[in-house]
């Protein structure tokens, strides 16, 4: 794929041309080259928010061993586990790198635990979903705010949800291309890539924890079930998203082996 100009949100080419453009290429790099072409292909402001899993421990290797321009991020909540704040400290002292955290509103999370108290979250579905909305989601518009484009750790293996996801689409409600250079990878070489390069990661996952959030909202996935089925397995529904990665607006290709 060739280098291109930087284009920003404010000039003639739009968005979809952008993320159509690097979704067309996206397939012949690797995840460093993805990430540069990301970096030149979008002038503004490129965010990427961490979790400090597997998918996104490779990711910050890869911007911070280049010395990519790239925004790393992390929401949080103040539920997090003690050993995923851990690997967020040995990951800054490994790159001598800060990474800057995005807190909820005082105010909001007051709120949400005094009308449905400290794990409230679990009465149904619409209670996890407003606890989301206050721990992460409106975070997440602070920590995106003046950006061009998002990168996460999305895989298509992770989920049904997932599986159509693209590489590269406009995300019509924040105004912002939303890239996920992971998507192709399956687990095995994220581990593999995570091992060779001595990347720091959460030691939970060697425990079964194979997707990690807040500690109330997550445990170890049986053998046999899906990646994420540990994340509020309380819940009957087949979709387990948060509310953080909204389907953007496809307006090409979309699917992993299209």
């Amino acid at each position: 794929m060739n280098a291109h100009a930087p284009v920003s949100a404010s000039e003639a080419t739009p968005l979809d041309a952008i993320a159509r453009r690097l979704t067309s290429g996206f397939r012949d790099l690797d995840l460093v080259n993805r990430l540069a072409e990301a970096r030149r292909a979008i002038a503004s402001r490129l965010v990427f928010t961490t979790s400090f899993g597997l998918e996104d421990q490779a990711i910050t290797h890869a911007i911070l061993s280049q010395d990519l321009a790239i925004d790393i991020v992390t929401l949080d909540t103040g539920r997090l586990f003690a050993e995923t704040c851990a690997v967020w400290s040995e990951t800054e002292a490994r790159y001598g790198h800060r990474i800057r955290a995005f807190y909820p509103e005082r105010a909001s999370v007051e709120a949400f635990v005094a009308r449905h108290g400290i794990d409230g979250f679990r009465a149904s579905i619409a209670a996890r979903q407003a606890c989301c909305a206050v721990r992460k989601v409106e975070p997440l518009v602070r920590a995106l705010d003046g950006a061009s484009g998002w990168i996460t750790g999305m895989r298509a293996e992770q989920s049904w949800e997932r599986a159509t996801t693209p590489y590269a689409a406009l995300d019509s409600a924040r105004g912002l291309i939303k890239l996920n250079p992971l998507l192709d990878w399956n687990r095995e070489r994220v581990i593999d890539f995570v091992h060779k390069h001595d990347i720091p990661f959460n030691p939970l996952h060697d425990e079964g924890f194979l997707s990690i959030g807040c500690a109330p909202c997550t445990r170890a996935v049986r053998p046999g079930e899906p990646e994420r089925a540990g994340r509020w397995w309380w819940e009957q529904e087949d979709k387990k998203e948060c509310g953080l990665h909204s389907r953007p607006r496809p307006t090409f290709e979309t699917a992993v082996g299209s």
